[in-house]
């Protein structure tokens, strides 16, 4: 028996990059680590492997230097990040019913959308929030109404002092969500804000709102550039103005969204910190007054609406990495906000907040992604790549002429495109929607919004620009799931697909477990046939179908034994009929399918979105030219 001591003493061999790098590339049977490095939206390459040689020089705490590791020197400990649900509401009693309902369940923080309602109400604001403002920070974007909404708060003298938060609205934000520009707003707009500087010491009012640019699908490297270059507009448009430099920085705060990419969305939330710091340092601001105030929501761009209980994971992974990343306030998504949200989906949205407090501990954690190589490095670039895009927006005039000139809103298009084409081609997977889709769930009916009245001005004078909408990943596919729902309905059966099945079926599984996936995203049914050894079944399956759509499966050494006979016979008999073949043969083999009746190879690289549309418009045509006839 070895004695403890032998134990104590024993030691793992020290191993050297090159030695994981063999190791990795022996479980890759030969191919080089190289294959393993990807790129994202913003253009960095992510590598394999992260080591020492990655470190990056930061500061040894948080609230030191550069800021990057958060504003307060015991992060959440002392000063916890402000759990603030914006609830929802189609009433002033229900806004009151879940206002003092949510407080009482863990919410830390005033948040709701600004609404015509609330003024149109014959109780003022006090009372409808009653003692509520003295004791909780507000999280509220004003959009259009800031103005209205800020007077209100002014009405009682002794509440106006002790209110906190932040009640802000970015006129830039409104502007690209509308389609034009009127100037003359600024004034009015900063009227507003020196007005609150005097009557709201407390609360913050400049927000900069990068959550507009998010959702029309910028990537983290545009919304950062856009929130350096807004935000150092607001501020030399108030230095303009004549406030000082500590009062504008103390109105402040940026409102950023945050998407399914957990490392590049905390590293986001780190580098716009750096970014901050960079500008009011320039400025000549105090190093007390440096510090980037961020709210932050988990992004809708990402939320689906077949298989919503998904959104629960994403949402919960998008709080994470606010959290991680330094918040001060934080919204999460209910998982069925796009349909409507419920009691259920609010007090889950709300939980999972108080979850990563008090069971996962993350405010009793210091930084916990602080010195992380990987996080570090793509902080660093992310932070570099930023930069030099808030010099292009510089270059270019500034904010206000990059919007007029519809250069950033093609900038961020770009981005949208390329995001789309991944989608498409499902090179980017969004669970229960373009992959694991179930052909049993329909659609729930758009949620209704209360109207919040966004911008009201002159709009005589107005500049019409390029709007940028809110969209969602999901959404074209949810599109064709809609048609396919409205066919089953005018026909009374759900579009289907024929798979003919050849050989056995270990030879034709593969494939047509691949099929059945892909007709899924866009709701049509793959009816297989079982397995297909001669012509004679083959057209039997054919005729017993109620559909014109067919696709060969099978294995490659079975498409070249009988597959091309079988295809010839079926393209000549049922000439009405369309095929496809799951999978790509090698390229001198296209011609001879293509003569032969394929209409075109469904492989992984497909553009599953148009090969789907392209059928269900089909079908749909037919089925409209059917009923008239």
């Amino acid at each position: 028996m070895l004695r403890l001591d032998n134990f104590r003493n024993q030691s793992f061999p020290l191993m050297t990059k090159e030695d994981w790098k063999a190791k990795a590339e022996e479980s890759l049977k030969g191919k080089s680590i190289e294959t393993l490095k990807s790129s994202t939206y913003e253009k960095i390459i992510l590598k394999p492997l992260y080591s020492q040689q990655d470190a990056q020089k930061a500061p040894d705490y948080p609230g030191g230097s550069d800021f990057r590791r958060g504003i307060n020197p015991l992060g959440y400990v002392t000063n916890d990040w402000k759990i603030a649900q914006r609830i929802s509401y189609q009433s002033v009693d229900e806004l009151k019913e879940k206002l003092h309902g949510s407080i009482g369940k863990g919410q830390t923080a005033l948040s709701f959308e600004v609404s015509e309602v609330l003024f149109e109400s014959n109780e003022k604001i006090y009372d409808i929030l009653g003692d509520l403002p003295s004791r909780f920070p507000f999280a509220i974007n004003g959009k259009g109404l800031q103005s209205a909404f800020l007077a209100a708060l002014t009405e009682r003298e002794t509440s106006a002092n002790k209110v906190s938060g932040y009640v802000g609205s970015d006129p830039f934000s409104l502007f690209v969500e509308e389609g034009f520009i009127v100037e003359e707003f600024f004034e009015g707009w900063m009227d507003d804000i020196e007005l609150a500087n005097e009557k709201l010491p407390k609360l913050r009012t400049v927000l900069i709102n990068t959550s507009t640019y998010h959702q029309g699908g910028a990537n983290a490297v545009q919304e950062l550039g856009i929130a350096a270059a807004a935000g150092t507009f607001y501020l030399q448009s108030l230095l303009d103005r004549g406030m000082k430099l500590e009062d504008i920085l103390g109105k402040m705060i940026f409102q950023f969204s945050i998407g399914g990419n957990f490392f590049i969305e905390l590293a986001k939330l780190r580098a716009a910190r750096i970014l901050w710091n960079k500008i009011t340092q320039v400025y000549g601001a105090d190093t007390k007054d440096r510090g980037m105030h961020i709210t932050a929501e988990t992004s809708s761009f990402t939320k689906t609406v077949y298989d919503p209980y998904v959104n629960l994971l994403r949402a919960g992974n998008e709080g994470f990495a606010a959290v991680v990343g330094g918040v001060q306030y934080l919204h999460i998504t209910p998982f069925n906000g796009i349909t409507g949200c419920s009691q259920l989906s609010e007090r889950i949205a709300r939980n999972t907040q108080n979850i990563l407090k008090e069971e996962a501990y993350l405010q009793k954690v210091v930084d916990p992604a602080g010195g992380s190589w990987y996080v570090e490095a793509l902080t660093k670039e992310l932070a570099e790549k930023a930069w030099q895009y808030f010099q292009q927006i510089a270059a270019k005039g500034g904010m206000l002429e990059v919007l007029k000139s519809g250069w950033l809103q093609e900038e961020i298009a770009a981005v949208q495109t390329k995001r789309e084409q991944d989608v498409f081609t499902r090179k980017q997977s969004i669970v229960g929607t373009n992959v694991y889709a179930n052909l049993a769930e329909s659609a729930g009916s758009a949620a209704v919004q209360i109207s919040n009245n966004p911008l009201s001005v002159d709009r005589s004078n107005r500049i019409n620009i390029r709007k940028i909408n809110n969209v969602r990943l999901s959404e074209p596919f949810e599109k064709l799931r809609k048609i396919s729902e409205e066919i089953t309905s005018k026909s009374g059966s759900k579009p289907q697909i024929g798979m003919i099945c050849l050989g056995e079926l270990k030879y034709y599984k593969p494939r047509l477990d691949f099929m059945r996936g892909f007709a899924a995203a866009g709701g049509i049914e793959a009816v297989d046939s079982v397995s297909i050894t001669s012509l004679e079944s083959a057209k039997q399956f054919v005729l017993r179908q109620d559909t014109k759509y067919f696709c060969f499966c099978g294995s490659n050494d079975q498409y070249e034994s009988f597959g091309h006979e079988i295809l010839s016979t079926l393209h000549r008999e049922f000439p009405d009929r369309t095929f496809y073949l799951a999978g790509l043969p090698e390229k001198d083999l296209h011609a001879k399918w293509a003569s032969e009746g394929i209409k075109q190879f469904i492989h992984i690289k497909s553009n599953c979105y148009e090969i789907l549309s392209t059928i269900l418009t089909e079908m749909e045509v037919a089925l409209d030219e059917r009923t008239k006839a």
